[in-house]
């Protein structure tokens, strides 16, 4: 055997070691092993976040926040930012900050109105909370995506570090496409921010700086201001490059689900285009590749290269062709509700109307268990303190509901 087939025959055999796994054909379960009691209806409801006394926060994707207690009664929280509800835009998550328990602050994700469009906006409140009522106060944008503009898939999900120091912030590629590779645009990356919103000490490009120029012009009295103004002199200055300062990796699509392990690990899920559905173990300084490869191709059928042909580009861990779209992704820290879930992940999908099962190592590796087919979209599903879960429906109305075992 001569040279070029010995090395053509290596080449095909480490690809096929270095496929990664395709989940989209899993079957659901026949059956389901919990009970699922619906407990009130909302208005196309985003995320939950559980207060320490098991009520809960609830997003509606046009603005609201609710609390809710466990038998569905629901208290509109006021003073909630204006937000720009349009297609995929609007409000979007809520979470409870590492000091909650001392200062009662959360956090909010949503577009924030503006010129063409909106912005993908990170903010932090005070919840007061009274018998007959709720409330924001002392409110403030921490981080804010600039310019605005157009296009959904924002992303918004937040996870914070073990040590309750920082937080990492998915940002989704506006449907933008390209800019997710550019490293000083705001879109496709994940950030890691302080509790204040500012870049974080230890990430990748983190007390660099970028260069700015300025132009001082001469515009003569006399004259048309836009045809004959002159450069006088230019400034090129120093100026912190606040994005790549911000970026722990970069090259996502919509991520829409950001959680840290019990081990420690940072996984995200996001939805592909037609087919490549993600879950990636992020990791400081990678790049995910989108839009340059992908497991799917686009809207209008054109093809993209897969990850395998790509070596510079991180692969995902798991991919669903077809896709599950899915919502979120959290884990499962109970020990008594279901005990033998301890640990595990699960993941939500809209299109698929399921809930996914993921069994994960704690060494970077994952693998899929069960898939149960719920019958509505599945936008969001949460632990409550006593180990039960919850999901909402994304759908108008849509259905907050409680999973208990059999």
């Amino acid at each position: 055997m001569n040279f070029a087939k010995a090395a053509a025959l290596f080449a095909l055999s480490a690809a096929a070691v270095s496929a990664q796994v395709n989940i989209g054909e899993q079957k659901p379960e026949p059956s389901l092993p919990f009970n699922i009691t619906p407990v009130a209806d909302f208005k196309l409801p985003w995320r939950i976040a559980f207060l320490p006394d098991g009520r809960m926060l609830v997003t509606e994707k046009s603005g609201p926040l609710w609390l809710v207690t466990q038998t569905g009664e629901k208290t509109q929280v006021s003073n909630t930012p204006a937000v720009y509800f349009q297609g995929q835009n609007g409000m979007h998550a809520v979470y409870l900050s590492p000091t909650y328990a001392k200062d009662q602050r959360i956090y909010l994700t949503y577009a924030e109105p503006g010129d063409y469009g909106g912005g993908l906006a990170l903010a932090r409140a005070k919840l007061v909370i009274t018998p007959t009522s709720a409330a924001l106060e002392n409110y403030e944008v921490l981080w804010r995506q600039m310019p605005k503009g157009k296009g959904g898939q924002e992303g918004a999900a937040i996870a914070f570090t073990k040590d309750g120091k920082y937080l990492f912030l998915a940002v989704g590629d506006r449907q933008r496409m390209t800019p997710a590779q550019d490293p000083d645009q705001p879109v496709g990356k994940i950030l890691r921010l302080t509790l204040d919103g500012k870049p974080a000490p230890g990430n990748p490009e983190y007390g660099k700086v970028g260069a700015e120029t300025i132009s001082l012009i001469d515009p003569p009295r006399d004259t048309e201001l836009a045809k004959t103004a002159k450069v006088v002199s230019t400034y090129t200055f120093p100026t912190p490059n606040m994005t790549r300062a911000e970026t722990w990796a970069m090259g996502v699509r919509t991520p829409y689900g950001l959680a840290l392990s019990p081990t420690g690990e940072l996984w995200e899920v996001e939805h592909g285009p037609q087919g490549g559905d993600e879950l990636n173990l992020i990791e400081k300084g990678k790049n995910y590749g989108w839009p340059l490869v992908s497991y799917g191709k686009n809207y209008n059928n054109t093809p993209i290269p897969s990850h395998d042909t790509r070596p510079e580009f991180t692969k995902p861990v798991l991919y669903w062709v077809p896709v599950i779209a899915p919502g979120n992704l959290m884990f499962y820290t109970g020990k008594k509700t279901f005990p033998q879930w301890d640990g595990n992940g699960f993941v939500s999908g809209l299109g698929s109307q399921s809930l996914v099962r993921i069994i994960f190592d704690g060494k970077g590796g994952a693998k899929p268990a069960e898939r149960w087919k719920i019958g509505f979209r599945v936008r969001d599903v949460e632990e409550a303190p006593d180990g039960s879960l919850w999901m909402v429906e994304d759908a108008n109305p849509g259905k907050l509901v409680h999973v208990t075992p059999k």
